[in-house]
């Protein structure tokens, strides 16, 4: 439950300074509020890129969206063609490698290097594994002939979950790159930004799927 607690204490940090700024808090705190406020896990410029990454998916998938209400025929049929048990099992896969990340995170800051690199190794298991899952969705549909080119749902639900699987795979990538340096004693319980940096980034990508898994499989015709 640790790390879990954790992640929920962060993610509330906004609120609680804004909470200080109300007088609901010691002044002796509003340092370390303001520091968290300022400074993110991860750093300021990840959340900025994050920031930016998240809008040009809303885009996206508003853009999704809005051609669905006008080709209603189209989406209605195109949509059953998805594949939505792989679907469910991929965001079951990212939600878990989030919670890995969550525990690797937690288990450097209590300078647990081995523990750290073991789940963050789970954690790029849980990568790779939506990743495979994915091209054999996407293999499915280049073999029915639903290509990029095919119509504007599938131009659509090719170039979202597309731009998607390349964050997942860079993700990925890092987390695994990351584990190994953790390993050779490159990050410590004092030193380890790079890992705050890549948990918000992989963070980042679960987000996004729980936005494009209901708007592209599950919402109805």
């Amino acid at each position: 439950m640790k790390p879990v607690k954790h992640l929920i204490y962060r993610k509330c940090s906004w609120i609680k300074f804004y909470c200080a700024r109300k007088g609901l808090f010691q002044d002796s705190t509003m340092d370390n509020l303001r520091k968290d406020f300022l400074y993110p896990p991860g750093g300021i410029l990840i959340w900025i890129i994050i920031s930016l990454e998240v809008v040009t998916f809303a885009a996206g998938l508003i853009a999704f969206l809005v051609t669905g209400q006008s080709e209603k025929e189209l989406f209605a049929l195109s949509r059953p063609l998805l594949d939505r048990n792989i679907g469910w099992i991929n965001t079951i896969v990212l939600l878990t490698g989030g919670l890995f990340m969550a525990n690797a995170i937690h288990s450097i800051r209590e300078g647990k290097r081995k523990s750290s690199s073991l789940w963050m190794i789970a954690a790029g298991l849980a990568g790779i594994t939506f990743l495979v899952l994915k091209c054999v969705e996407y293999s499915s549909k280049l073999k029915g002939g639903h290509d990029l080119g095919s119509d504007s749902f599938f131009t659509l639900y090719w170039l979202l979950t597309g731009f998607h699987f390349l964050h997942v795979a860079l993700a990925t990538v890092i987390l695994l790159v990351l584990a190994s340096k953790v390993q050779k004693g490159k990050y410590s319980k004092k030193s380890h930004l790079d890992l705050e940096t890549a948990g918000s980034f992989w963070h980042m990508c679960d987000l996004i799927w729980l936005f494009i898994f209901p708007v592209v499989y599950l919402l109805p015709g």
